[in-house]
């Protein structure tokens, strides 16, 4: 599989990195497509929101288990879509952790309980996209699903959090480690799964037969509308990152098991 061919079986403009780590240096294995071209992240902006987090943890601002959002819920359970909350404001909710439900509005109420009458956008540039000198990429909406970039930035945010950058290994893994894992859900657009695993932010794969294809149980990460992924493995070092101008849709659930699996064989060749 040459270089041009990395995305050539994605509809539209599509844009791939393939990264992995040698002794904490990182190393592009393989890219394609138009790899310094912003486009939106949509839901894979909340990759940024959990590293976001994950500097407020560790510098002792906020905690996980920090009550602030309705009903008792904390800032674990509304970042791992525990918190009953529904999709967006004003749908219908559940009993807090009690079920996995997919909500952009939970991560926007953690985002503002951590912000208050700051800014956004302003916030994730001091913790994350200004240290990690993404300077292409911003916050042009909601915090759940606004962040626009180039997949070059997409590709330094896979190595911060691969190497770990800006967090310790143990916040990251705290991260990325399941939260209530015995909660059922639904992944958008691949169905219900039991249990439905998910960390501070990230998706994790556990035994979910879907997009994540045969990366390892331990695998994290995040797609968005956008046509937009990402997908780590901490333990292996290596991490695939794609942007597109195609939305999600049918041709991601048929294309996206396989063509991760053939990145993470690449990866590790």
């Amino acid at each position: 599989m040459g270089e041009g061919s990395l995305v050539e079986r994605w509809p539209g403009r599509a844009a791939a990195i393939v990264v992995r780590l040698r002794e904490g240096r990182a190393q592009v294995v393989a890219k394609g497509g138009a790899v310094d071209e912003r486009r939106a992240w949509a839901s894979v902006s909340k990759m940024v929101v959990a590293l976001a987090m994950g500097v407020e943890f560790e510098e002792g601002r906020h905690r996980p288990d920090e009550v602030v959002g309705p009903r008792g819920v904390t800032i674990a359970a509304l970042l791992s879509h525990a918190s009953g909350l529904g999709l967006e404001e004003g749908d219908p909710v559940v009993a807090p952790e009690t079920r996995r439900v997919y909500s952009n509005y939970a991560v926007d109420v953690a985002v503002r309980a951590v912000v208050g009458e700051g800014d956004p956008a302003s916030w994730l540039d001091g913790r994350v996209l200004g240290p990690l000198g993404l300077a292409d990429t911003r916050l042009e909406g909601r915090p759940a699903a606004g962040v626009v970039g180039t997949t070059s930035d997409l590709a330094t945010l896979a190595v911060a959090w691969l190497r770990p950058d800006l967090i310790t290994v143990a916040t990251r893994d705290r991260l990325r480690t399941v939260y209530r894992d015995d909660l059922d859900g639904i992944v958008p657009g691949f169905g219900r799964f039991s249990p439905c695993p998910w960390g501070l932010g990230p998706e994790v794969r556990g035994s979910k037969r879907h997009w994540m294809g045969d990366w390892p149980a331990d695998s994290f990460g995040h797609f968005g509308q956008s046509g937009a992924l990402i997908l780590l493995n901490a333990h292996e070092q290596i991490g695939v990152v794609a942007t597109s101008t195609e939305p999600f849709a049918r041709w991601a659930v048929d294309l996206w098991p396989d063509w991760v699996s053939e990145m993470r064989q690449r990866a590790l060749a």
